[in-house]
């Protein structure tokens, strides 16, 4: 049996019939308030009765607040890689990070024809979208891309902008030589019933799971889902009964292979509303039962016994849970600060002292390293706007004069980059608050109602933060509306400078806060469930 431990995901897979277009919006709407996770839509631009993909997932996005969505998949030979980075950074940067791509090699060969698209074998069509990943990641990462491939040429192409969060690649592989792509290269594995029945799924298991071992990849890393369909009834067959059959076998599955993401297949509101309300909860129920009775068992790291202690320094905390295998350290606050405007006082915030007593293994590290990892980034962009500014201050540039190379972004005038870039970041930094706002908090209140009060604080500053989000964008108004020159005054720059070192303060405080507390409970429960 493979449990890879993964939270639990459950989606929807609605037809983009051009014909009933209010459906599948409606669709996604209740899949949007019922607490479902994914809305996927298929592609297939040369099919005259759909409506194109990356369009209506554009409206989904504008008419949702939580669930994530994705192509499911992208039809490669039709969407060249570039273009499909930079459409999938673009919507998740407008989502607040509330989009997954997958991708495929194409199929319908005549369709692709017809619509202007390369006819390709098989084996090019597994050359080709190893080339397009790895075109889209470069692309992800920022700055120059060049990716000299066989079927794709990109030279220098400066990409942006940059999405909010590391978006997810799924592949839906079957034969060897995709399954060993994907073991290399995706994030997820997403196979369909139609074409992998659940009797299948062992082998295939296996096979991706030796194919990553090869590859220098544990096969945790890498989400397990599954494309499927039923009916609700009195079947015996696979999603042919009750709610209650439904929650056994998908829970089976998990349990059994490793398959944590169920996007069902479906245009029936009723059946959208079953799934979310009578069955995703009862399939979470299952699994977290017989994972607690394995780690009871010792099966897996289990709990130990013993009471939470009442009151326990921060070092204390952290010690704790290092010692029982919890690795991600939270990131140091020596407490200094460059002004003395911080919104909140430091001193009062609430503490969550419980201690689990659990031993953590390798899959609880992740979310809590993925918190860190993203903090990490923010600050680094941080480190850059700073610098951005202290070269305007020191004259080194202004309007009209050289350019000035920054990594990898070039500067046309100083101001105007220096204007560009902080809108950038601040863009960033409120996709983050408002992907942590929106999904992980609820979440985590619910699993652990001890947190409130961190929440509660962590909430409000993330309201400050806007609000020092926007003094920063006054300031550098001021700064180019200064005087005709291009020369900025010494006034404009000094409160752009302010601004910044107040957001610096905050934003470094809240950081460094939110990881001290909550790296524990994502351990525990993971981003979403």
């Amino acid at each position: 049996m493979t449990d890879y431990g993964h939270d639990l995901q459950f989606g929807i897979f609605p037809s983009p019939d051009a014909a009933a277009a209010d459906r599948v919006v409606e669709l996604t709407r209740t899949a949007d308030v019922e607490g479902l996770d994914l809305v996927s839509i298929q592609d297939h631009p040369y099919q005259r009765r759909h409506l194109d993909t990356w369009t209506l997932l554009s409206y989904l996005g504008a008419v949702t607040t939580n669930v994530r969505l994705a192509p499911n998949v992208a039809c490669l030979p039709l969407r060249p890689p570039a273009v499909l980075a930079k459409s999938a950074a673009s919507l998740d940067v407008l989502t607040g990070g509330r989009v997954e791509l997958g991708l495929g090699t194409g199929a319908l060969w005549d369709g692709i024809v017809a619509a202007g698209g390369p006819r390709r074998s098989p084996g090019e069509s597994v050359e080709a979208l190893e080339e397009a990943i790895a075109i889209c990641r470069d692309f992800w990462g920022g700055g120059g891309v060049r990716v000299r491939g066989t079927h794709y040429q990109v030279e220098g192409l400066q990409a942006g902008p940059r999405p909010v969060h590391d978006i997810p690649i799924w592949v839906g592989a079957y034969k060897p030589r995709m399954i060993r792509l994907t073991a290399r290269l995706a994030d997820a594995w997403i196979p369909s019933m139609g074409y992998a029945e659940p009797a299948s799924l062992p082998a295939l298991n296996s096979a991706l799971d030796e194919a990553a071992e090869k590859a220098g990849r544990a096969p945790v890393l890498i989400r397990r889902m599954y494309n499927v369909s039923g009916r609700f009834g009195t079947g015996s067959g696979f999603l042919e009964g009750t709610p209650e059959n439904w929650a056994e076998q998908l829970a089976g599955l998990t349990l059994q292979q490793g398959m944590s993401t169920f996007i069902l297949g479906t245009d029936d509101p009723d059946i959208v509303r079953r799934y979310a309300v009578e069955v995703a909860p009862r399939v979470r129920e299952h699994v977290a039962a017989e994972r607690e009775r394995r780690a009871g068992s010792g099966d897996e790291p289990h709990s130990a016994t013993g009471d939470p202690a009442a009151s326990v320094s921060l070092e204390e905390r952290v010690t704790a849970t290092v010692e029982a295998g919890l690795t991600v350290r939270p990131t140091p606050d020596d407490g200094t600060r460059l002004t003395d405007a911080v919104p909140w006082d430091e001193g009062r915030r609430p503490a969550h002292t419980q201690i689990s007593g659990r031993t953590y293994g390798e899959t609880d590290n992740a979310a809590p390293q993925h918190l860190v990892d993203i903090h990490n980034g923010l600050r680094s962009e941080l480190a850059q706007l700073r610098e951005i500014l202290a070269q305007v201050r020191s004259g080194h540039a202004t309007v009209g004069q050289a350019r000035l190379v920054l990594n990898t972004m070039t500067m046309r005038q100083n101001n105007w980059t220096l204007g560009a870039y902080c809108e950038s970041y601040c863009r960033i930094v409120t996709g983050h608050h408002t992907l942590e706002d929106r999904s992980i908090f609820p979440h985590l209140r619910a699993s652990e109602p001890d947190l409130a009060g961190v929440i509660d604080q962590l909430e409000t500053e993330h309201h400050e933060i806007h609000g020092l989000v926007d003094g920063l964008d006054r300031a550098l108004v001021a700064l180019v509306g200064t005087d005709g020159t291009g020369t900025p005054g010494q006034e404009a720059l000094d409160g752009v400078q302010r601004a910044l070192d107040v957001l610096t303060d905050g934003l470094l405080s809240h950081l460094a806060y939110e990881e001290r507390e909550l790296i524990g409970p994502l351990a525990r429960h993971g981003f979403y469930g």
